[in-house]
């Protein structure tokens, strides 16, 4: 069997710091989607930003390559092999969206490679609406232009006027997707709810901050009852922002996740320090 080719990934290095944030972007996106965060986080650490299969710049690479049916385990796979392509140390992951599922799977599967993980718009269960929405997209995803169906999703998901610019930059970055490419994700919908349900019930026990918005009614109550029962889990709330907070606040979310991680890197090495 021959080997298979990696996501396409950049990276940018510090010149001194031996830390790394890996960014894992949501379903539609690409690493485009954290252009915001890019220059102060760089200041800090090491950065690895990845486009998921089909996706970015990943969907020139891969093209029609993609056979089997995708599950989560798979795509987390895929990143897996950048990591062992990079041979990066232990690192923290930052996930938007269902890259916050993704991130929590590469949690569960290798647990050593995760220092912290920070959920930005964090999916951890699917409720009535979300739930309505799959249902309508799983009947109609094979006879109608997904970039209706997803276009639909993200004005339920993002659907005030200061939403717009995450809501466009997904959509716009959706358009990359063919309709091929699109069913293959839809058809994951299938199992969020089982492995999200399976997600709360286990603590990991690594440090994870929570950053929502407080608008974004389709996920935020499901993120305050996962930090009640995970005893290392955290969650900072943005005012007057949506699902997609690195975008839509990104000064907000930048000082948040880097004073969360600093904070985090001092407590790692106080440890260290003082067994």
């Amino acid at each position: 069997m021959t080997k298979r080719e990696l996501l396409y990934y950049k990276t940018y290095e510090h010149p001194t710091s031996e830390e790394w944030v890996v960014f894992i972007h949501g379903a539609g996106g690409s690493s485009s989607i954290w252009f915001k965060q890019i220059r102060e986080f760089k200041e800090d650490f090491n950065l690895l930003l990845i486009d998921l299969r089909g996706h970015g710049k990943s969907a020139r690479s891969f093209k029609n390559l993609w056979n089997e049916r995708y599950t989560f385990p798979s795509v987390t796979k895929d990143i897996i092999e950048v990591l062992d392509h990079l041979k990066l140390p232990p690192a923290h992951i930052m996930g938007v969206s269902l890259g916050t599922i993704l991130a929590r799977q590469l949690a569960e599967m290798e647990p050593q490679r995760v220092k912290t993980m920070i959920m930005a718009g964090a999916v951890t269960k699917l409720n009535f609406t979300s739930q309505i929405l799959v249902a309508l997209g799983n009947t109609f995803k094979s006879v109608i232009p997904y970039m209706w169906l997803y276009s639909l999703f993200a004005f339920v998901i993002m659907p005030r006027g200061h939403h717009a610019e995450s809501r466009n930059l997904f959509i716009r970055e959706a358009k990359r997707l063919c309709q091929k490419e699109f069913i293959r994700w839809f058809k994951l919908t299938k199992d969020i709810n089982p492995l999200l349900r399976y997600f709360k019930q286990r603590d990991l026990s690594i440090p994870t901050l929570y950053i929502m918005g407080e608008e974004d009614v389709m996920f935020l109550e499901s993120v305050k009852n996962i930090v009640k029962e995970h005893k290392q889990s955290f969650l900072k709330v943005i005012e007057a922002c949506g699902h997609v907070v690195n975008v839509e606040q990104p000064e907000i979310f930048n000082q948040l996740s880097l004073e969360w991680l600093k904070g985090q890197e001092y407590t790692l090495q106080n440890s260290v320090d003082h067994p």
